[in-house]
C-alpha cells in the first residue's frame, strides 16, 4: 500500500529511526484523513480511538485568534506517534486551568462546531444575560456538517454569563452559558 510507505518514510525522517508498526499505521491513517479531508468541503475533521484525538484542519479553518505566533502551516512535519504532543495546536485555546474552571453550573456544548445564539442573523438571542431558562429550552445552535443542531439546556436557573460569541468555533463539552440555580 503506498500511503503506508509514505507515512513510513515520512515518519523515520522525523523520528530518525525505524517506526514501529502502530506508529507507520498512524502516520498512515493520518495521511489517509489528510486526503479525504482535501477532497471534501469539511473545515475539520476530527477522530477520536482510546486516548488518542487527531484533528485536521483546512487552511480555510485556521483562524488565528489572540497573540502569539500563526498557527502552523499544514507542511509541517508531523512528529512520530510516540512524540505526539497532546496539548492545544497553536491558535486553540487552552484547556481551562483549575482556577479558570467556570465556578458555576454550565451548559456544555455536546458537539463541535460553530456556535450560532441567534435563529437567524438579527434575531432575537434565544437567552441573553439575566434571562432565567429551564430544562429543555434551546438556548443556540451549532452548525456541524451544514447541520443546525438545537442545543437544549440541561440546568433550570438565571444566565449569569454567556460564555461564547455568536459564530465562534466551540469544542465538544466547552461551557456555552452559566446558570445559577433561581
Amino acid at each position: 500500500m503506498p500511503e503506508a510507505g509514505h507515512a513510513e518514510d515520512r515518519g523515520a525522517e522525523l523520528a530518525g529511526t525505524a517506526l514501529s508498526g502502530a506508529d507507520a499505521s498512524l502516520l498512515a491513517l493520518v495521511d489517509r484523513l489528510t486526503a479525504v479531508l482535501e477532497r471534501s468541503e469539511l473545515g475539520e475533521l476530527e477522530v477520536a480511538a482510546g486516548g488518542t484525538t487527531i484533528v485536521l484542519r483546512a487552511p480555510t479553518a485556521i483562524v488565528h485568534a489572540g497573540p502569539g505566533p500563526s498557527p502552523l502551516p499544514l507542511a509541517d512535519p508531523v512528529p512520530a506517534a510516540a512524540e505526539v504532543d497532546r496539548s492545544p495546536a497553536r491558535g486553540e485555546a487552552a484547556p481551562l486551568s483549575a482556577a479558570e474552571t467556570p465556578a458555576r453550573p454550565s451548559v456544555n456544548a455536546p458537539l463541535t462546531g460553530i456556535y450560532y445564539g441567534a435563529p437567524s442573523p438579527g434575531a432575537t438571542p434565544y437567552v441573553s444575560v439575566g434571562d432565567h431558562v429551564s430544562v429543555g429550552q434551546i438556548i443556540g445552535l451549532i452548525e456541524a456538517m451544514k447541520l443546525f443542531n438545537e442545543i437544549k439546556s440541561d440546568l433550570a436557573g438565571r444566565v449569569v454569563r454567556v460564555c461564547v460569541d455568536n459564530g465562534a468555533l466551540v469544542k465538544a463539552k466547552q461551557p456555552l452559558i452559566e446558570v445559577e440555580s433561581a
